[in-house]
């Protein structure tokens, strides 16, 4: 029976009117990703890089939000052939990879995630997820057609190439990430510090040179609203783990007697 697959990620944000809103989801658990999947959030990211996640824990998520609107993109650990074959193949449909700081490594990332003879991602349609065991018509021939590829920008020499970056043909946007932008600039846990905004900003505009869409993680929700009024396509504005660790927190505050005496 043929199958349809949901349009990728830069179908969304290229018909979007607006900024698209995302969740972290760094917990690992299908259960999380679910929550985030059913609270009304524009898309989620899924993380392989800084989570516990294997390939089996990330199918579990796909299978988690699938049947949810918000939109899932992956974020693998490492640009590597293998990887992002394996993570496509899974039904990721969208993928981030990060430390991108030249066009040569975009092309080659790119190449990663595109048949032969365009690229050199792995032929096993049949036997995965991504095709829908080959279930979606003329999936090999178009393969492409199913999928988003971002990369992360994170450092001064990645800014200063952004727009290179972006021009990449099968790159379809970059995403900023502001922490580790700030330690390469000497400025470790001060993602808000001028110098990494104007950076960050530096990067929007690249992009947009390159006609592409920009993202970038904004915890702090007033950076996240200046980032969006500044040209941000998209931006993760919190994560399962963070929302978890301050919401219990505040539980403890609000309950627990401090040394003070104050409290319940």
């Amino acid at each position: 029976m043929p199958l349809q697959l949901n349009p990728p990620f830069r179908h969304q944000l290229a018909q979007a009117d607006r900024t698209l809103f995302g969740g972290w989801i760094c917990s690992g658990s299908p259960v999380a990703a679910e929550i985030m999947a059913g609270a009304g959030l524009d898309w989620l990211l899924i993380d392989m890089e800084h989570a516990p996640n294997g390939l089996e824990s990330v199918l579990a998520q796909l299978h988690a939000v699938s049947g949810y609107p918000s939109t899932p993109v992956v974020r693998v650990p490492i640009g590597d052939t293998v990887v992002i074959k394996q993570v496509l193949d899974l039904g990721a449909q969208n993928i981030l990879v990060p430390m991108v700081s030249t066009a040569e490594q975009a092309r080659d990332i790119a190449a990663m995630a595109q048949y032969p003879p365009a690229g050199r991602r792995g032929v096993g349609s049949a036997l995965a997820r991504s095709a829908r065991w080959n279930r979606v018509p003329g999936y090999l021939p178009d393969g492409a057609d199913h999928v988003s590829v971002f990369v992360q920008v994170e450092t001064p020499e990645g800014v200063e190439n952004a727009e290179a970056i972006a021009a990449v043909e099968g790159i379809d946007g970059i995403f900023v990430g502001p922490s580790d932008l700030a330690a390469s600039m000497g400025l470790i846990g001060q993602q808000t510090h001028p110098d990494v905004v104007a950076a960050v900003k530096r990067a929007f505009a690249a992009a947009a040179a390159a006609n592409k869409p920009a993202g970038v993680n904004a915890f702090d929700p007033q950076a996240a609203r200046d980032y969006a009024v500044s040209g941000a396509s998209w931006i993760l504005v919190g994560a399962d783990v963070a929302l978890l660790a301050r919401g219990s927190e505040k539980l403890a505050a609000d309950f627990i007697p401090t040394a003070t005496g104050t409290g319940a």
